[in-house]
């Protein structure tokens, strides 16, 4: 038993204050916990999903604190399971769901055409020292360290989504074989195209790093593929079906993954779900249904079924 799969668990807090003249304050605060167990999730933060405040206007909305990257706003669209919490998109790279502390954020949406830009000053990478374990924060002297900037647009109108990111990650002083001039840089474009009750989706993601490689080493290099299909049954199912696959442009280790889905709504609030997923590894890479590295013996493949009931309010 695990908590969540089609999405985490979470409960938060969210509001809105009219300033008047068009203008309004809005905050987020947002925990994510293991609904078997009840303990909190992402590094055992209280809010740890997001934590803003801001401002917005017909301009758009300006907001500071821990929020989620421009990866996960403007691709979450264009996955046929939406990114979920596992078996998803996710396995390939867990960056497409990255949240950064110290984050100052513009979101912009103009008709068909939604903006987002950021920058954090310190995104919070943990730093182990001993027993214990801190988050990254900005450091005197080092204004680079552990920082990330980000940003891109979607184009939805119609049958029609196109979406184009760019996020940079820059390394973290205090962290084992890392330093402030290494960074981890990603590209990502998507489309979709829905047709009847019938919706194609496909993606790209470009990856080029050097944050935590020995000195010396060459930078790593991958790309992600992904193509997805979601079929609407009747207004309660949803079946989908998605491919991903890795490209690792330093080894032959190129795993891809098979994933499909039924969901079925109980009502507008409570769904059921049936998850089957495939990983297949090649040359000892270890890509698991969970991710790399994290159910999976090198070279091994892994067969996943889940089962989940989820409750939204």
């Amino acid at each position: 038993m695990s908590a969540g799969n089609l999405s985490g668990s979470r409960w938060g807090l969210r509001g809105v204050e009219d300033l008047g003249s068009g203008t309004k304050a809005v905050y987020v605060l947002e925990s994510g916990f293991d609904l078997d167990s009840g303990v909190s999730t992402l590094g055992s933060r209280l809010f740890g999903r997001q934590a803003f405040v801001g401002l917005e206007n017909t301009l758009g909305r300006i907001t500071l604190g821990r929020q989620q990257n421009a990866l996960f706003d403007l691709m979450i669209n264009y996955d046929a399971v939406g990114m979920a919490a596992r078996y998803s998109a996710l396995m390939m790279d867990p960056s497409f769901a990255a949240r950064y502390d110290n984050t100052v954020k513009y979101t912009g949406v103009f008709g068909p055409v939604t903006a987002v830009a950021l920058y954090s000053f310190a995104r919070g990478t943990a730093v182990a020292s001993g027993t214990t374990t801190t988050f990254g924060t900005e450091t005197p002297g080092d204004v680079k360290s552990d920082t990330a900037f980000g940003g891109g647009l979607e184009y939805s109108a119609g049958p029609v989504g196109v979406s184009l990111v760019y996020d940079q990650q820059q390394g973290t002083r205090g962290v084992a074989a890392q330093n402030s001039g290494q960074r981890n840089r990603r590209i990502a474009a998507a489309t979709s195209f829905a047709f009847g009750d019938s919706t194609v989706l496909a993606g790209y993601r470009w990856f080029n790093g050097d944050i935590g490689v020995t000195a010396g080493a060459p930078a790593q290099r991958n790309d992600v593929y992904w193509l997805g299909y979601r079929y609407q049954v009747n207004p309660a199912l949803r079946l989908t079906a998605s491919g991903y696959y890795f490209n690792d442009k330093r080894s032959n280790q190129d795993p891809w993954s098979l994933v499909a889905s039924a969901t079925y709504a109980l009502s507008k609030r409570t769904d059921v779900a049936l998850i089957f997923g495939y990983a297949r590894n090649r040359n000892n890479s270890n890509l698991g249904l969970n991710g790399f590295g994290s159910t999976i013996t090198l070279g091994e493949n892994q067969t996943g079924v889940v089962a989940s009931l989820r409750h939204k309010f």
